[in-house]
């Protein structure tokens, strides 16, 4: 054991997520060591301040993206030694060596209470009493929607499966749709959240879900739903704009690319598409994108 790795670990040893053996051999160097123990003393002082100030709950949506990044980030990872990451997660963190960004967002979400762990929906989901509006949602099972009206069925687990029913008004409804969208396990469900989703884009709530679902998920037919129901907001949300201005440049597939052209097409004149077109008319692989760029910005100069 060195220097640099118990600076790299104090952090770990002082919210306890160091194993047994790991947390002896750090508190021996540091007997041992005047300035690693000068770096403790220092650490912990700064922990027992941070701990003094107020705890923020962090929204639904921050926890559920930092929950889908940092399990993306592992799955990329390479695993040496296969199921022993599952049983020991801690091995991982002494062994790989996070990105700063990555690491912060272990801290936030609690690496203890695991990727898969419970959190629960936003104000909507537990504004209402009774025991299914307080308790946390760990799974959305299943979206069934009545095709004679616009009732939805959705099954979601808590400790046990459980159901609910209703319009896709409810706010609760749309609650769990939004948690369904962001599923890390399950595309169809996603598939099935957004293609309901699409019918109520002018709720803030589920417009940013439309938009995370759009610059996110990994499956393009889910991105592509999601899109759909995103192109009559280009002209008046400059970040639903955004959003298909990122897909139209770096999206690798051709329909949600084509998809976000056509979109942007009510507004060739907007200062940020007009540079994205007159780039993809020069230089862009695929022949419609160059094509029907050139004919976008020269309809917008025929305009002016």
């Amino acid at each position: 054991m060195n220097c640099d790795w118990v600076r790299e670990n104090i952090s770990l040893y002082l919210y306890q997520e160091l194993a047994d053996d790991a947390r002896h051999e750090l508190e021996g160097h540091v007997s041992r060591c005047a300035e690693c123990a000068e770096e403790l003393t220092a650490m912990r002082r700064l922990h027992e301040e941070m701990s003094q100030l107020p705890v923020m709950e962090p929204s639904p949506n921050l926890l559920a993206d930092s929950r889908i990044r940092l399990s993306r980030a592992l799955e990329s990872m390479e695993q040496r030694r296969g199921w022993r990451w599952v049983l020991d997660p801690m091995a991982l963190l002494r062994q790989a060596k996070f990105s700063p960004a990555l690491a912060a967002i272990i801290f936030v979400v609690g690496f203890g209470g695991g990727i898969g762990s419970m959190y629960k929906l936003n104000a909507a989901l537990h504004s209402g009493s009774g025991s299914a509006q307080e308790a946390s949602i760990a799974n959305i099972r299943s979206i069934v929607k009545d095709p004679t009206g616009d009732r939805v069925r959705i099954e979601y687990e808590r400790a046990l499966p459980e159901t609910m029913q209703g319009s896709i008004n409810d706010p609760q409804i749309q609650a769990l749709l939004v948690m369904a969208s962001r599923s890390t396990a399950n595309s169809g469900l996603r598939m099935d959240s957004v293609g309901l989703l699409k019918q109520r884009p002018d709720d803030p709530a589920v417009r940013e879900s439309l938009v995370f679902s759009l610059r996110s998920d990994s499956n393009p037919g889910v991105r592509l739903k999601a899109e759909e129901a995103l192109a009559p907001m280009v002209k008046d949300d400059v970040r639903v704009r955004n959003a298909m201005l990122e897909a139209l440049l770096n999206d690798n597939n051709p329909g949600v690319r084509s998809g976000a052209l056509k979109a942007l097409a009510v507004v060739p004149n907007d200062t940020s598409v007009h540079q994205a077109l007159a780039q993809l008319a020069k230089e862009d692989p695929n022949e419609f994108i160059r094509g029907e760029s050139s004919r976008l910005l020269a309809t917008a100069q025929e305009k002016q």
